[in-house]
């Protein structure tokens, strides 16, 4: 047997581990942070519970940070007093980004974890089965100790050869969305294995399977081994270490083989990152702006090499270099072992721990500029500036190209830093609250409105397209996510008023005008953040259902979650859809009920269509009720 399934069968509550099939787990520890946390926690006060039924619930606060006003901090005070009532480990602002931080303190092998994050898949390389989810699959997980899924294909990645000196692990993963493309992990788990494990650190191992997410896989998963145990040691938990790897003869779905010694350092070109070219190819293109930090690399290791680069050289006059470190006990170790020193006295600005410029969220780029990012996506616009280009590359380029001011690799002898894992690790804990008290008093600042709520399923829908758009659609083009926007991630009504807003400014006041009505999207729609948001918004803008090619696994869920119904279309009936003509959806009780294709009527050419719609027993409880809110609240708290 695979490691997937090896560790997904010791937490099976319900289905079987045959891909495609609705599968019921066990949660041992879930996350969230504050863009998505307010409404997860919305959502839990209204499911009545006293104590999280896991292991282990953490809240944490790392990216609406920029307080110009009291709704975010509003937010977070709300965060911490949920947390409070219900048993939930509080994580205060500056303690830094919510996946370093799960890695560092919590992340256990053999253990699930679910988060409201899509980068949650991080804690794989712990040897864990992590997934993000939308806010409300994660409350229901806290509720009951229980996540529904759709059971995934796994992938073997053969990881052989020996890794190249300015060859990242960065670039692994850049290699292989380069191979898979953004879609290419849909409902698959991706598995890593071979001789190549060992070329690669724990924090290695944490940045490719973050970067998971962006080939839209369920997760991704390495075997533990020595490197895991050290890693243990290092953070004073190897009593956490447990050996986790797949059988000799396990079976896989695919395969596909990387020679790490064939890597030379790559970037991802706007505005995807699965646009990966070489670094060479680009090299000498002139450069703005430099972040290094994020989820994706934000590790002391990073860090570390990234001022070993920087050390006694200067940035380039015209370039700003901001750097963000992973975690609080990160910035503290830069600052002992004087590696922040040198970041500084390089020309770099020091930013607080937390995710900022990677959500929008302050250091928009310079209009029409090039900014080289360590983070995971590049979509148009999400920095914060909509005709910038974002490149994705790794630490190591960023801080090099930054002294340069331009797109390099070509790496000096003095600039490589050996026996980077043997760094003692310090730990700060003085950023994390335990306390329980089920009388505490939640906090509700005037900014968090009520988590809106679906209808029940008729048995017709009529109405117009309100928005036809392309392939690739992300969460960030459905609900923008910027320091404008981030403070109302708890006023869905506000949010609403904003939604496609860089896609048609015009989608807003045609919902009014219609009533609601239909989207209609291309390939791979809603792909990236795991923001329910882009599920909330549709729903109270009264949007029934969403006709598309393919759509990424988690939005789709977010969807259902929502009580919309997520179609899939042809490619040749695409152009059945305009935005002049009504259309009519008929005999849904019976189609949702019995799995049967969906009739779709062009009421003014009486033109006709099908759309599937494959739901398992739970999902189509949810569409009935109109979400799954309303079914837990007719039906209990586990259906």
């Amino acid at each position: 047997m695979n490691l997937a399934y090896k560790i997904l069968s010791t937490k099976l509550k319900s289905g079987e581990l045959v891909a495609g099939q609705q599968i019921g787990i066990q949660i041992d520890q879930t996350l969230t942070q504050d863009s998505t946390g307010t409404m997860a926690y919305l959502q839990l006060e209204a499911m009545g519970i006293e104590h999280v039924a896991v292991e282990k619930a953490v809240a944490y606060i790392d990216h609406n940070m920029l307080q110009t006003g009291f709704e975010n901090m509003d937010d977070h005070e709300f965060i911490r007093s949920v947390a409070k009532k219900h048993g939930i480990t509080f994580s205060k602002p500056g303690n830094g980004v919510c996946h370093q931080l799960q890695l560092e303190n919590f992340a256990k092998p053999g253990k699930t974890l679910v988060g409201s994050d899509s980068h949650t898949p991080t804690c794989g390389a712990m040897g864990m089965i992590a997934i993000g989810a939308g806010g409300l699959d994660v409350a229901v997980a806290m509720a009951t100790g229980t996540y529904y899924l759709q059971c995934p294909s796994v992938v073997r990645v053969n990881l052989v050869g020996k890794k190249a000196k300015w060859a990242s692990a960065k670039d692994v993963i850049l290699y292989i969305l380069q191979q898979l493309s953004v879609k290419g992990g849909v409902n698959k788990i991706i598995e890593y294995t071979g001789e190549g494990l060992k070329e690669l650190s724990l924090t290695d191992r944490a940045t490719i399977c973050n970067m998971g997410a962006e080939l839209g896989a369920t997760t991704s998963v390495f075997p533990t081994d020595e490197i895991t145990k050290e890693y243990l040691i290092q953070q004073g938990r190897e009593e956490d270490y447990v050996e986790l790897k797949a059988d000799e003869d396990a079976t896989y779905d695919e395969e596909i083989t990387v020679d790490l010694s064939k890597l030379v350092p790559l970037t991802a070109k706007p505005h995807s990152p699965d646009a990966v070219v070489p670094v060479s190819e680009l090299k000498g293109m002139k450069i703005n702006q430099v972040v290094i930090g994020s989820c994706t690399n934000s590790s002391l290791p990073d860090m570390l090499k990234a001022a070993k680069i920087l050390k006694g050289r200067r940035v380039a006059t015209h370039v700003s270099l901001v750097i963000a470190p992973g975690s609080s006990s990160i910035l503290a170790m830069l600052s002992k072992c004087g590696a922040l020193a040198d970041m500084i006295a390089s020309g770099a600005r020091i930013l607080e721990c937390g995710c900022g410029p990677c959500i929008g969220m302050g250091q928009a780029p310079l209009s029409k500029g090039v900014s080289l990012r360590t983070i995971n996506r590049n979509f148009k616009g999400r920095s914060g500036t909509n005709d910038a280009s974002v490149y994705l590359v790794s630490p190591e380029v960023a801080a090099l190209s930054a002294i340069k001011g331009y797109l390099t690799d070509e790496f000096e002898d003095d600039m490589y830093l050996d026996d980077i894992e043997n760094t003692p690790f310090v730990k700060n804990k003085n950023f994390f609250i335990d306390e329980y008290d089920p009388q505490n008093e939640v906090y509700m600042g005037p900014n968090i409105k009520p988590v809106p709520r679906g209808d029940k399923l008729p048995d017709t829908f009529k109405g117009k397209v309100c928005l036809k758009v392309g392939d690739n659609i992300s969460t960030d083009h459905i609900v923008p996510s910027d320091s404008k926007l981030l403070p109302y991630r708890s006023n869905v009504p506000h949010l609403a008023k904003f939604s496609f807003c860089k896609v048609d400014d015009q989608f807003y006041n045609r919902c009014i005008e219609n009533g609601g009505g239909f989207i209609v999207g291309g390939d791979n729609y809603g792909q990236g953040s795991s923001r329910e948001h882009a599920a909330l918004v549709p729903n109270y803008l009264k949007i029934k259902a969403i006709f598309a090619i393919s759509f990424a696994r988690i939005h789709r869920s977010n969807l259902i979650n929502n009580g919309i119904l997520p179609l899939v279309i042809n490619q040749k009936d695409y152009d059945f859809f305009n935005d002049q003509d009504e259309y009519e959806l008929i005999n849904l009780l019976d189609s949702v009920e019995n799995n049967k294709d969906i009739t779709v009527i062009n009421k003014t050419n009486n033109q006709t269509i099908t759309a599937k719609l494959k739901l398992s027993s739970r999902e189509k409880t949810m569409i009935q009720y109109g979400g799954l809110l309303n079914a837990i609240k007719e039906l209990g708290g586990d259906f």
